[in-house]
């Protein structure tokens, strides 16, 4: 497979925006009409997701170790959907045609790259789906809480029908009847518990049509379905080191499961707990941190703020108020929040001796449905 040439391919279809999605979805729902009914009945939100999910992944056909993983879980996930095993070739063939289509190059050895390319993909997707035949393809779960925290965060806590099984730092994909067909990942802000009650942070976002809708208009009583859950963002089975936790928005989230999950399990260890934003307001969380942070004497809280001169709180980007705190050499570091601050904590850390080895990071943002090759996650 010539993957260079894959990806200058595909670069070719997507530098025409949204008019190579509008083309293959016309080519997938006029060959295959049965197609249409796996998607939400409008496409305003969809259009361009899994034409580029489609090009991201075929493009790291070189790199196995890192794309198979993925692609297992993805196979195990769009059981939801209703996805079978004869629904591959036909969104195959698309592909391709699509990609034929906007590129004057296109030929038969580009063809065969590509068709080599996405047979492998799919055969992996297919073969994780088998294995997962005997597990739900979702879970229904109840919304028994329903706390807006502020004018755009709310805190939701649900309970599956049936057992759930998670890890503290996952994330589940989940569906509304309020938005059919339309799924989003949240991450789960509790470590699993007898109950079964997770724990969810949603933030309504402009554009964002199904945290919007859970935060505004989901109330109690309500019936959601997740999906199966995912997420490198977890603890290191094999590590008892003291852990830094820096998050910031909804990032918060998995970073407290790992909080809630040393205080039942343990095995016990200092845990410092970072939180960051932009004014003292956004703190949605707050009661509920300082109540942990009474509770446990191994745990710290520490709250900044980067655009409130006037709070009586830290001052600073939050990746720079923790290496004020430090040093974290000897540290597990676990990261999660948007991009910017991701990016910007992991390098002070870096620079300041942190170990790359130890430091795993979550994006939360978003511009996507669900997990990149990387693992990251959105909304």
């Amino acid at each position: 497979m010539d993957i260079p040439a894959m990806r200058a391919s595909f670069a070719k279809a997507a530098a025409h925006g949204d008019e190579a999605p509008l083309w293959f979805y016309s080519h997938l729902f006029l060959t295959h009409p049965e197609t249409r009914a796996l998607f939400p009945v409008s496409m305003a939100h969809q259009r361009d997701r899994l034409f580029s999910a489609l090009g991201e992944v075929v493009a790291w056909v070189d790199d196995l170790d890192r794309l198979v993983p993925v692609l297992q879980h993805l196979g195990r996930d769009h059981r939801k959907f209703g996805t079978v095993a004869e629904h591959y070739p036909a969104v195959g063939a698309s592909l391709l045609a699509t990609l034929a289509h906007f590129d004057d190059e296109w030929d038969e050895d580009l063809a065969k790259s590509w068709t080599d390319a996405y047979g492998l993909v799919a055969d992996v997707m297919i073969g994780a789906a088998e294995k997962a035949s005997t597990e739900p393809p979702w879970w229904e779960a109840e919304i028994v809480a329903h706390e807006r925290r502020t004018i755009d965060v709310a805190v939701l806590r649900v309970v599956p029908r049936s057992p759930f099984e998670h890890l503290p730092g996952q994330s589940v994909s989940l569906e509304t009847e309020l938005r059919p067909k339309l799924w989003r990942y949240y991450s789960v802000a509790n470590a699993p518990r007898p109950d079964g009650e997770l724990e969810l942070h949603v933030k309504a976002r402009d554009g964002g049509p199904v945290s919007t809708a859970l935060v505004r208009r989901a109330a109690v009583g309500d019936v959601l379905r997740l999906g199966p859950p995912l997420g490198h963002l977890t603890l290191d089975p094999e590590s008892d080191r003291d852990l830094l936790l820096v998050a910031g928005g909804t990032g918060l989230a998995p970073l407290k499961a790992m909080v809630d999950h040393v205080a039942r399990q343990g095995p016990p260890r200092r845990v410092d707990l970072f939180v960051g934003a932009r004014t003292e307001d956004a703190f949605y969380d707050r009661a509920d941190l300082e109540r942990l942070r009474e509770t446990h004497p191994w745990l710290t809280v520490t709250l900044a703020v980067s655009e409130d001169e006037q709070s009586a709180l830290e001052q600073g980007v939050i990746g720079d108020v923790a290496i004020r705190h430090g040093p974290w050499n000897s540290r597990d570091v676990y990261v999660a929040g948007p991009g910017i601050m991701v990016d910007d904590t992991t390098a002070r850390l870096l620079q300041h001796g942190a170990r790359r080895e130890r430091i795993r990071a979550e994006v939360f943002a978003p511009s996507r449905p669900g997990p990149d090759i990387d693992g990251k996650v959105t909304e």
